[in-house]
């Protein structure tokens, strides 16, 4: 068996044209694309909710402003922050069937952004391509290309069913649970259910109603500081109109308070009609004792009610 000829005595061969290797684009990182500034701020806001307890209606006006988010991208970002803010719970109990795991075990960032992907899915008219390939994108970039597909395969299950026949499946029996059912149904934690069912006594069959109604998107509330102006006054202002139960209240028709000029003068605030009647009440209580014009809230948080407790007072000469 003869040697092989060593390369001195191999036959010339025409060079061959180098071949373009393939690492580069082994090694080539797909180009993700961002969420896109309505997103991106529904997202922020969800995060500094989960993360810090904040006050999305706090956070995300104040965030639109500072990135200069208007017009249709402000009310999409609007929608999606507080839609779900409120529906957290009927969100959750869909990723968790649809991820096989409970909320606790996903890492948070991804279950906001899950969040934020099912609540497209289910209760807006993004085409669902849209919800989920602006959600895949950014969990890309956030972490890796392993819990993209996570989160990809996450929101495929939950789109090839409607709201509706998720709540079919995953709602408690209403033979043996009304209130769990009917809290279900309409995205509401189960002990509020409870709570509305007790307060309505001999009339819990309008449980389903009210929670209808709780779980409509809400209308903006402002409310005018008796020192400033009168409720009449703003309605006519901001062409709004003027509340049913509040005497300082304010619907505000769409677009930011906080570009308002008697929101940005202090003349009125962005609150809910309920807070403004929590006040309210406390101005009209019977006092133990001599009033000596000095009120202490225990329970305040940003301040919105303090704040139209002292205009109050200062508008009665207390």
């Amino acid at each position: 068996m003869s040697n092989p000829p060593n390369r001195q005595n191999r036959p010339n061969r025409p060079n061959r044209p180098n071949r373009p290797s393939r690492e580069p684009q082994r090694n080539r990182q797909h180009r993700r694309t961002p969420l896109d500034p309505a997103r991106r701020a529904a997202f922020d806001v969800l995060r500094a909710v989960s993360e810090r307890d904040s006050y999305a209606n706090l956070a995300l006006p104040a965030l639109l402003r500072e990135r200069g988010i208007e017009g249709r991208d402000a009310a999409f970002a609007t929608e999606l922050t507080y839609g779900a803010c409120r529906t957290r719970g009927l969100l959750d109990a869909v990723v968790e069937a649809a991820a096989g795991r409970p909320p606790e075990r996903i890492d948070p960032v991804l279950l906001d952004l899950l969040r934020l992907g099912t609540y497209q899915l289910l209760r807006t008219r993004v085409e669902p391509h849209a919800a989920v390939s602006t959600t895949v994108e950014q969990a890309g970039i956030e972490f890796d290309s392993a819990r993209a597909g996570f989160v990809n395969g996450v929101l495929r299950t939950i789109s090839r069913s409607t709201e509706q026949q998720w709540m079919e499946k995953l709602a408690p029996p209403a033979a043996t649970d009304p209130v769990g059912h009917a809290a279900f149904l309409h995205a509401h934690p189960r002990w509020i259910a409870q709570a509305f069912t007790d307060a309505l006594g001999a009339r819990a069959g309008e449980l389903d109603a009210l929670l209808t109604s709780d779980d409509e998107r809400p209308v903006v509330h402002l409310a005018a500081r008796p020192t400033a102006m009168t409720a009449e006054e703003l309605a006519a202002q901001i062409d709004g109109t003027v509340g049913r139960y509040s005497p300082y209240a304010v619907y505000l028709p769409g677009g930011d308070p906080g570009q308002l000029a008697a929101v940005r003068e202090g003349a009125a605030q962005v609150q809910d009609e309920g807070s403004q009647l929590v006040a309210r009440a406390l101005t009209l209580a019977e006092l133990d004792g001599p009033d000596n014009g000095r009120w202490l809230d225990l329970c305040a948080g940003p301040g919105g009610k303090t704040a139209l407790l002292a205009a109050i007072g200062a508008a009665s000469g207390a």
